[in-house]
């Protein structure tokens, strides 16, 4: 049988769930051991109660170390399939391109197990809407590896500016800024495919392209086969906080703009990018430079009529406004500061806490379908240069077809998602 015909709603055959027990450890797999996957699975190898039992990946060299980070408790597995198929295991980690996170995680789905899917959670809209899904329909744990969502000071910032902390709140802006001009390399492989890679099984379901090394490994999200660029990337994370803070499921208007305009390394997606969110009296902007960082890094600034609060992974910090007139100006507030925890092991620990518990995650599969929607948005408007308007009840843009049309993608062949 070719392995690529092996059917996935077959798996749903194989691998009954169990009920875990508060004190008993989660067999866990791993999907996906490059640098994410083994950041990752390391973090969960930390947890008392996580068992390392599979690792796979389609490159030797990561496959390896995902195995030698276990100290040979966990066996390779070439094929994600052939993990799936395993019935000591309870949950897996998707770590793999973005191209791959639909098609693995609704098999996995049916397949019993539980899944920790990296960020973004989707490629596209429909495919996020398929993976919400499978996850409802199989009863299954789907934590979104937005880990900001962990993070104790998230929460409280969250909280403070929900009660009027800062004031009334109609402006947030995120951002992402550095300068890689005039482009980025290979990280891999960069003298051609000599052995140990399988680029056919990489590939999978996006379209047949020649193998080059710089499409590959950590640099495919600048190609929109495989991902979306700084949007998907940073703006996964903090997009999906703007919203939080909002309180919304989606906005009403999208405008972005931007393209690659100075990076000659071959990608895709846009090096300046800036885009509009319309939502109920608030608006929320995201901004990308990958050629001049400036005096900000990254920035998640919220703004409100009695302070201003910058949130970042560190900690938040909030400035009081000066109210009055003249020399008589005083704070409106209090500045007030809060340090963040360990993003990543509280995410890890929440995820296997619920595995046991069955309770939704911090960053459940809706949160995340609905802040990769998001994101998705914003890329369309971008490559199309024109604003959107957006039917979340009906997951549309109103009055598109176009657009519409770039809310899926085919999947090569005989890849199928149903």
């Amino acid at each position: 049988m070719n392995r690529r015909h092996f059917a996935l709603g077959a798996l749903s055959a194989l691998s009954a769930s169990r009920v875990i027990g508060a004190n008993e450890r989660v067999r866990m797999g791993l999907v996906g051991s490059g640098g994410r996957g083994r950041e990752d699975w390391g973090t969960f190898l930390k947890q008392p109660d996580c068992e390392p039992v599979a690792v796979c990946d389609v490159y030797a060299p990561f496959l390896a170390k995902g195995i030698e980070m276990t100290e040979g408790r966990a066996k390779p597995v070439q094929d994600f399939r052939r993990l799936l198929e395993q019935k000591d295991i309870d949950a897996v980690i998707v770590a793999t391109p973005d191209h791959w996170h639909a098609l693995m995680t609704v098999a996995a789905c049916e397949a019993g197990k539980d899944v920790y899917c990296e960020k973004p959670l989707s490629l596209t809209v429909t495919d996020g809407r398929k993976m919400l899904n499978a996850a409802r329909k199989n009863s299954r744990v789907v934590q979104t590896g937005s880990q900001q969502r962990s993070g104790s000071h998230y929460a409280a910032a969250v909280k403070l500016i929900q009660d009027g902390g800062i004031g009334e709140v109609h402006r947030i802006h995120c951002g992402f800024q550095r300068n890689i001009f005039p482009g980025l390399k290979p990280t891999e492989m960069a003298n051609g495919n000599t052995g140990g890679f399988d680029y056919e099984m990489w590939l999978g379901p996006a379209p047949k392209r020649p193998f080059d090394p710089f499409r590959c490994i950590y640099n495919f999200r600048w190609f929109w086969d495989y991902s979306g660029g700084q949007m998907t990337n940073w703006g996964a994370h903090h997009l999906d906080i703007a919203r939080w803070i909002v309180g919304a499921e989606a906005a009403s208007t999208v405008a972005g703009f931007g393209g690659r305009y100075a990076l000659t390394d071959g990608g895709e997606t846009p090096d300046v990018q800036q885009v509009t969110y319309q939502f109920p009296k608030v608006v929320v902007t995201w901004t990308v430079s990958e050629i001049a960082e400036g005096a900000k890094g990254v920035t998640l600034d919220v703004y409100g009529t009695k302070g201003s609060m910058t949130l970042l992974r560190s900690g938040f910090q909030v400035t009081p406004e000066k109210v009055g007139s003249g020399k008589e100006k005083t704070p409106a507030m209090e500045a007030l500061s809060m340090k963040g925890n360990d993003l990543n092991a509280a995410h890890a620990r929440n995820f296997l806490d619920c595995v046991k518990s069955r309770q939704h995650p911090n960053a459940d599969v809706e949160e995340g379908h609905r802040s990769a929607t998001m994101c998705h948005l914003g890329n369309i408007s971008t490559r199309l240069g024109r604003s959107l308007k957006w039917d979340p009840a009906k997951e549309q843009v109103v009055g598109d077809a176009e657009a519409n049309a770039m809310l899926s993608r085919p999947y090569r062949a005989p890849w199928k998602l149903a």
